[in-house]
């Protein structure tokens, strides 16, 4: 199965989880209610997540003569990767990380720390960049939103659910006068959020793969990349970034940081898988 009928797949369970727990909470009304809500919600995912993004971490936009050596870089990388020139960022913030975001090629734009322009050399960063330009080129960006959007509007659902199951609201079954139509819905209410993680964090990892061979490929070599997930691993562990959880799928390492069960649900693969794949390219 390829990486773009596998996501489909999986954007479409989290589509189909999502009306499933709305029908389940008020019949065809809520199915119907979910439905309007995931579209609601798809739309301004689309049209407005970038602005979001870039807003909640302080991003200013730097033009050719702010930052000649880093706008010069993205430049040449998004002409070998076939993509229009994105809006560069810089992020005040001494950990090292970077993101992409924008809802297609067109509406494009690459945000780094300033601490990973500090760290990295001129290869590295390429790497890092391609990755990143890599997302665009893939429309990652647009995909890992709507997944995450997604994921949260189920576990806002589950949580009414769960109080409606508590508090005898739950619909139940023209068949049943008991009180399992109740019991099935918290069941479902306890379930359904840990479904939804796990097939967000299936998209963003297969997501993040995908870009580290596509930037291994627009920046002509694996190894300034891997060399750059090393650094960045080991960094964002001494000097971990205050990032909203929400939005942790972005990055190009986890900025997040905890112990094995974190780790167990990240939104992204291990960095030594990682490294190991773009060493066998």
């Amino acid at each position: 199965m390829t990486n773009v009928l596998r996501t489909t797949v999986l954007l479409a369970a989290l589509t189909a989880l999502f009306l499933v727990i709305g029908g389940a909470i008020g019949g065809n009304q809520g199915l119907f209610i979910a439905f309007v809500f995931a579209l609601l919600m798809n739309f301004v995912s689309y049209w407005f997540s970038d602005k979001i993004v870039l807003s909640i971490y302080g991003a200013r936009e730097v033009s050719v003569q702010e930052a000649p050596d880093l706008y010069r870089l993205v430049q040449r990388l998004a002409q070998r990767s076939g993509i229009p020139m994105p809006r560069v960022y810089i992020i005040p913030s001494d950990a090292p990380n970077a993101f992409a975001t924008g809802r297609n090629p067109e509406h494009g734009a690459v945000a780094v720390t300033e601490g990973i322009l500090r760290m990295l050399d001129t290869d590295e960063l390429a790497g890092v960049l391609a990755h990143e330009l890599g997302h665009i080129r893939n429309r990652d960006t647009l995909i890992m939103t709507v997944a995450a959007t997604l994921a949260g509007a189920i576990t806002m659902l589950a949580h009414m659910a769960q109080w409606g199951a508590i508090f005898g609201f739950g619909r139940r079954d023209e068949e049943d006068s008991g009180g399992g139509g109740m019991l099935s819905l918290l069941f479902m209410a306890i379930l359904a959020p840990i479904a939804a993680t796990l097939i967000q964090l299936a998209i963003s990892r297969s997501r993040e793969y995908f870009a580290d061979s596509t930037g291994a490929a627009i920046a002509g070599s694996p190894s300034g990349l891997a060399r750059a997930l090393e650094k960045l691993h080991y960094a964002s562990q001494r000097l971990p970034m205050d990032a909203n959880p929400a939005t942790a799928h972005l990055f190009i390492v986890n900025p997040l940081t905890g112990g094995s069960l974190v780790n167990l649900f990240s939104t992204h693969p291990p960095i030594e898988e990682r490294i190991r794949r773009l060493r066998h390219i």
